[in-house]
């Protein structure tokens, strides 16, 4: 029976959680500079690439842990390198988003702030509602809200595809010397 060193999940989520998080900045950055970060319709389109971007990543890491670790990966052990990954991509990306949107180009919180003034106006709402809903919706837009629910969403995104993946991917000790 040989023996195979256990892998640091931590080394295997640290990598591929910035490989995810690098992808998700490129593609951000892309939506920001052609103006379809506000666009409605890209917001589903840019969800949809988002768990594409986490399941890939998630997907990659547990093959990289289990080719290294002679095929096996528990379910636990699957779990908790796709929630670290995931809390990792989170950080990165949404201290990223906070930068840019809070600091360097805040264009698209302008303008969807200007969208959302202009649906409460067809809706009929008077100036003095529209105001009290303005000033309560930039204080949710400041870069600190931004870092905080980006990095949030990014873990839970991750957990729940975690769960997913790990008792897809998982394989036991037991599993493996049954299959040879």
């Amino acid at each position: 029976m040989e023996t195979t060193t256990k892998p640091s999940t931590a080394g295997i989520a640290l990598k591929y959680g910035a490989i995810a998080a690098l992808v998700s900045i490129i593609y951000g950055t892309i939506m920001q500079i052609a103006g379809l970060a506000t666009d409605p319709a890209m917001t589903v389109v840019s969800f949809v690439v988002s768990v594409g971007i986490f399941t890939a990543a998630i997907v990659y890491a547990m093959k990289d842990f289990k080719s290294q670790s002679g095929g096996y990966m528990s379910y636990g052990e699957g779990l908790g390198l796709g929630s670290l990954l995931s809390a990792v991509a989170g950080l990165i990306s949404s201290a990223f988003s906070a930068i840019y949107i809070g600091f360097i180009d805040d264009s698209s919180m302008k303008k969807s702030m200007a969208m959302q003034r202009q649906a409460m106006e067809q809706q009929g709402q008077d100036d003095a509602q529209i105001d009290q809903a303005m000033a309560m919706a930039e204080r949710f837009t400041g870069p600190g809200f931004i870092f905080f629910f980006g990095f949030l969403a990014s873990l839970f995104l991750g957990f729940i595809l975690s769960l997913i993946i790990a008792a897809v991917m998982k394989k036991d000790r037991m599993e493996l010397e049954m299959d040879r």
